[in-house]
């Protein structure tokens, strides 16, 4: 297990991607308010306040949970970073600067390996996976109700502007780096599970979460034309299953009971959008479950508005809409059954407990707790 030169250049590009997805939120939120259009204003920036303050949660608890493993008291320091949703940014600043001395200097000629009580590797890795992580939930807390927002805008009002598509293209980017990057980063950390080797799996897997996600996007937008009220209802009720499941799961993913039960609230909201696994158990009944749910429901709010009348939504964008709606879950469907069919990493084990996941063996890693497939 080897941080290489190529996985520091992949940390500076999430960092990057980071960086450029807080900008370009700062910025539509300013050119919102510019324009007097104050509800979007403050949507949006009330999407990046909910999203950062529950990862500077994460983080910190995190931090704390860490110093304590390696008997050291917790510096106050670390909570007024995160006070000031600086977090990720320590956090990067440490993995990043760890990770250029191990990748680029790192030798065992010059560092004695035997001495040292940490595999700097393994270290690094880990920080790097507790990154890919935070993302992970910034990106379905915020990118994804962005996203869903700015495309409501852009339907709605028509409003072809750089700084819309600038937007949607950068909140797709951040969703689509952040879900791979994730599976990537977790699979590195956890020794009993298999590599994502090769760019095949991982551009399957990253359309078959990207057009899911996409189509189901798309239609939640439509069911905001027709009824913002039932769009609200049909998504808090499915944030409440989600939440339900993860208490019956009995998820142990956190050390305190409070910081477990925000977990299981971030979990049912993240299940609104994509599905994912949360215990490392068997997920193929709850999966086909899932999706079966998905696309009755998509059918559904399609087979609503071709009986609707077309006055509430424009014409001009109903039948494309459609069409990408449509053709975006069917392609969902087909790549996620070749990821899973063909080129997921455990498929050929037949030892493994989960086709999709497998049950994790105990490690010294808070991931075990947490599988995202």
């Amino acid at each position: 297990m080897k941080y290489t030169k190529l996985n520091f250049m992949m940390s500076v590009l999430g960092i990057v991607i980071y960086v450029i997805d807080l900008i370009v939120d700062i910025w539509v939120s300013v050119r919102f308010f510019h324009e007097g259009q104050y509800v979007f204003g403050i949507l949006t920036v009330s999407f990046m306040l909910f999203g950062t303050l529950v990862v500077q949660c994460f983080s910190y608890s995190w931090f704390k949970n860490d110093l304590k493993e390696s008997g050291q008291e917790s510096q106050h320091c670390f909570l007024l970073l995160h006070c000031l949703q600086g977090g990720v940014f320590t956090r990067y600043w440490f993995a990043l600067r760890k990770g250029y001395h191990v990748a680029f200097k790192y030798t065992s000629k010059t560092d004695n390996f035997l001495e040292e009580q940490i595999d700097p590797h393994k270290e690094v890795i880990d920080r790097v996976t507790d990154l890919s992580m935070l993302r992970l939930f910034e990106t379905y807390l915020e990118g994804c109700p962005q996203l869903a927002l700015q495309l409501y805008i852009l339907l709605e009002h028509g409003q072809e502007n750089f700084t819309q598509y600038a937007a949607i293209m950068v909140s797709c980017c951040a969703i689509s780096w952040s879900t791979v990057d994730y599976q990537v980063a977790l699979r590195k950390s956890l020794p009993d599970k298999n590599l994502l080797n090769g760019p095949c799996p991982k551009l399957v897997y990253l359309f078959y979460k990207l057009f899911t996600l996409l189509s189901w996007m798309l239609s939640v937008v439509l069911l905001l034309f027709l009824n913002v009220k039932i769009a609200l209802l049909l998504l808090l009720f499915l944030w409440f299953l989600g939440v339900l499941w993860a208490f019956k799961e009995q998820t142990e993913f956190c050390a305190s009971i409070s910081m477990e039960f925000i977990y299981r609230i971030v979990v049912g909201f993240i299940l609104v959008f994509t599905f994912f696994n949360i215990k490392g158990q068997n997920t193929k009944c709850p999966m086909s479950c899932y999706y079966i749910v998905r696309v009755l429901a998509t059918l559904g709010i399609l087979i609503v508005f071709w009986f609707y009348p077309l006055s509430i939504f424009n014409s001009d964008y109903f039948i494309p809409v459609s069409i990408t709606i449509a053709l975006t879950l069917l392609l969902g469907i087909i790549f996620l059954i070749v990821y899973y069919g063909t080129l997921h990493p455990n498929r050929s084990e037949e030892t493994k407990l989960d086709e999709v996941d497998g049950k994790p063996v105990q490690r010294d890693c808070r991931m075990k707790y947490f599988l995202m497939e």
